[in-house]
C-alpha cells in the first residue's frame, strides 16, 4: 500500500558511531569531523540535506561527538576575530547553510546498531516520512541522492531506498536488495539482505546510505530482534516494513564516497581534489613524482 505523499521536510543523520576503523585519528576528533579539502565530512551531508529543500536535520550522536552539533552552531568570539582580520568571509558558507537549514542533536544512549540510532529519531520525526541518511558518507556528481530520493518518494508515495550497483566480489560487504524492475532505474522490492554471499545475493544492488523511509519504520523497529552482536539492523526493520507497505529502490545519479577507513578518506579528499581543476594543478605533478619515485625503488629492487 501507498502512504500519502506528505511534503518532506526533514532528514535524520546517524553519527553516534565511534569510528574504530579510523582510530587513533578518530579518537579525540569524530570521524564525521574529518575534513575532506576544505570541510568537514558532516557540512556535506547537512549541504545535500539543505539542497533538497529539507529544513531540518536532526544529528543521533553521542556525548563524546558535542564537536559535531558545536560546527553548526554561531561560535561569536571566532567570528568577531575574523570578521576583525578581514576574514568573514571564511565562514560565510558555513553560516548561510545555518539560514536555510536547522540542525539539531539527540543522543542514543547505548551503540545499539544502525535501526536503534533511527529509532532515536521518532519524537523529532512524528507521523512524517524523513530522508536518513549516513553521516560518514558523501556523493560527488549527478543529482544529490536526497534530493533524488525526495523526489521518487513525492512520485511513488512509499519508502525509497538509494542504492547503487556493485561489484559481484563486493555484494558481501552491503546491504543488498532485489525486486521488479518498474521502470528504469526503479525496482519495487521483495527481498533484502544484509551482507550476503555472492551465490545468496538477490542482485547486484547495494544499499547506498541513503534512505527515505515512512514512519511505519518505528514500529518496525521496535519489533526487530538484536543480532548475535546485540545490534537492530535497520535491513530487518526494513524487510518487516515491506511485509506492510511497499518499498521501492531507485538507482542513484551520484557517485558515492565512504570515509570510514584510512584509504577511503584518503581516496575521496584525492576524487574531490580532482574536481578542483586549480588545486589538482599543484597536486597532480605531487602525485606523478610520488608515482616514478616508487617506479625506481622497485627497478633497484
Amino acid at each position: 500500500m501507498k502512504t500519502t505523499r506528505a511534503v518532506i521536510g526533514k532528514a535524520v543523520i546517524p553519527a553516534a558511531g565511534l569510528g574504530t576503523r579510523m582510530l587513533p585519528a578518530a579518537k579525540a576528533v569524530p570521524k564525521e569531523l574529518l575534513p575532506v579539502l576544505d570541510k568537514p565530512t558532516i557540512q556535506y551531508v547537512v549541504e545535500e540535506a539543505a539542497e533538497a529543500g529539507l529544513s531540518q536535520a536532526l544529528l543521533i550522536s553521542s556525548p563524546a561527538k558535542r564537536a559535531v552539533e558545536a560546527h553548526f552552531q554561531a561560535n561569536v568570539e571566532l567570528e568577531q576575530r575574523l570578521k576583525t582580520g578581514g576574514k568573514a568571509g571564511l565562514l560565510a558558507e558555513l553560516n548561510d547553510l545555518i539560514t536555510k537549514i536547522k540542525v539539531t542533536a539527540t543522543d542514543q544512549p547505548l551503540q545499539r546498531g544502525l535501526g536503534d540510532a533511527v529509532g532515536c529519531a521518532r519524537e523529532h520525526v512524528g507521523n512524517e516520512p524523513f530522508v536518513c541518511m549516513l553521516g560518514d558518507t558523501i556523493f560527488s556528481g549527478g543529482i544529490g541522492p536526497a534530493k533524488q530520493l525526495v523526489e521518487a518518494h513525492r512520485r511513488l508515495g512509499t519508502s525509497v531506498i538509494g542504492v547503487e550497483q556493485v561489484a559481484a566480489e563486493k555484494v558481501s560487504r552491503y546491504g543488498i536488495v532485489g525486486g521488479r524492475e518498474i521502470e528504469s532505474g526503479v525496482w519495487k522490492l521483495d527481498a533484502i539482505v544484509e551482507k550476503p554471499s555472492v551465490a545468496a545475493a538477490p542482485s547486484r544492488l547495494a544499499i547506498a546510505a541513503r534512505y527515505v523511509l515512512t514512519p511505519g519504520i518505528f514500529d518496525c523497529i521496535d519489533r526487530t530482534a538484536p543480532s548475535q552482536g546485540g545490534e537492530i539492523q535497520l535491513t530487518d526493520a526494513i524487510r518487516l516494513l515491506m511485509e506492510r507497505e511497499t518499498v521501492h529502490a531507485v538507482l542513484l545519479d551520484a557517485r558515492r564516497h565512504d570515509i570510514g577507513n584510512p584509504l577511503d578518506w584518503l581516496k575521496t579528499n584525492l576524487i574531490f581534489a580532482a574536481r578542483d581543476r586549480a588545486l589538482w594543478e599543484k597536486i597532480a605533478p605531487l602525485a606523478q613524482s610520488l608515482l616514478q619515485q616508487d617506479e625506481t625503488a622497485d627497478e633497484r629492487r
